[in-house]
């Protein structure tokens, strides 16, 4: 039905079904093809990448494994236009919540387009697993980490809405600290580093804060101030940490000397995924941290990189992600970390992950984490 500018197709029960229920990976991954390759519906990144691609995604992508089958895009997405990246079918209706860029930690940054109907799905998500550990609602939310063009900012800023409290923000511009020291200015990134402090301190100092969403590099020199660590650890009931690498040593010490009153929480996310995932339930301290996907929208695999093919369960091996859903389609990026290969909980789609860090270099670039 076309009514000026706005084409409407019918509702799609499997890519349209309610923001609390989860379909069938097979079901979802094949109703994705269908819209995503369609002329009518998909976006024209899609349709003019198919042209390339050597197969028919609506006749032959039905399961997790035929995702392999795409070839890695990611890279595509550092110049093209963003408006081709939303599916057609949308019209003129779709409601872009942000534009959202990588890090640029290997080279210019990669961008994607946030649908609203995809937030509401991921946050719906995100509140009910936050319920289920008890999280505070209510409460003040202070992130110290970036804003601007990167999903950081946008992601804590919704959680923090749903859960009934008000974000402060110190912004943080990572490539900045990146570039000072791929440059050899380490004095002028750790300037810059004490600057983010010193804005955080004076709203611990002066505002109700119940969570803290930050980077472990950031957190740490938080825990080198006495005073910063008293307040923490009076006012805040959770700590919430991403974006760059927390070694075990480091999170027993957080868990046990530093931060001993407040509760603290891995989260690993891209911009590749259009999501985050935060640590799996019920680990003990002993235990590595887990994390499980938004399965099945979005999925893992821990792979070899020379052959491509799974490492075994419990060996380190390069993560490759997958986003399928009605507002985008990401298969098969291999990224730039490294990871335990866990066995997925039951149900879930792919892999989960443990011990997370990055590659020293990828795509001929030194990975350079810095601050995020």
């Amino acid at each position: 039905m076309v009514s000026g500018d706005v084409m409407s197709y019918p509702v799609d029960p499997v890519l349209d079904c309610p923001v609390d229920q989860v379909p069938a990976a097979r079901e979802l991954i094949e109703a994705a093809m269908r819209w995503h390759f369609d002329p009518q519906t998909g976006s024209p990144f899609w349709l003019e990448r198919a042209k390339t691609l050597g197969f028919d995604p609506r006749r032959e992508v039905r399961t997790f494994a035929d995702l392999r089958l795409f070839p890695n895009v990611v890279n595509e997405l550092r110049d093209v236009r963003v408006e081709d990246l939303i599916p057609k079918g949308y019209g003129s209706q779709a409601d872009v919540v942000g534009v959202f860029e990588s890090g640029g930690t290997t080279g210019p940054p990669k961008r994607v387009v946030f649908l609203a109907d995809w937030m509401d799905r991921l946050m719906t998500h995100m509140m009910r697993e936050m319920d289920a550990r008890g999280d505070p609602r209510g409460v003040n939310w202070l992130s110290l980490g970036p804003s601007g063009p990167h999903m950081f900012g946008e992601i804590t800023a919704q959680q923090a809405r749903r859960r009934g409290g008000i974000k402060f923000a110190v912004d943080l511009d990572p490539r900045w600290v990146k570039k000072c020291i791929r440059d050899g200015r380490a004095e002028e990134a750790d300037r810059y580093a004490e600057h983010l402090i010193e804005q955080s301190a004076f709203v611990l100092q002066t505002q109700d804060v119940g969570v803290l969403m930050t980077t472990p590099p950031l957190l740490e020199r938080l825990a080198r101030r006495d005073e910063l660590v008293s307040l923490i650890n009076e006012k805040v009931q959770l700590i919430l940490w991403g974006g760059a690498h927390m070694d075990p040593d480091t999170r027993d010490l957080f868990r046990t000397e530093v931060f001993p009153r407040v509760r603290l929480r891995g989260v690993y996310a891209s911009t590749m995924i259009l999501g985050t995932t935060t640590e799996r339930m019920g680990l003990t301290d002993d235990d590595p941290y887990i994390f499980d996907p938004f399965s099945p929208y979005i999925s893992f695999s821990v792979v070899d990189p020379a052959t491509g093919g799974d490492v075994a369960y419990g060996e380190r091996g390069q993560v490759v992600m997958n986003h399928v859903s009605k507002s985008a389609l990401l298969p098969n990026n291999l990224e730039r970390d490294t990871a335990i290969r866990i066995p997925p909980l039951p149900g879930q789609l792919g892999d989960s992950v443990a011990d997370v860090s990055p590659v020293p270099v990828f795509d001929n670039e030194a990975v350079i984490e810095g601050v995020y």
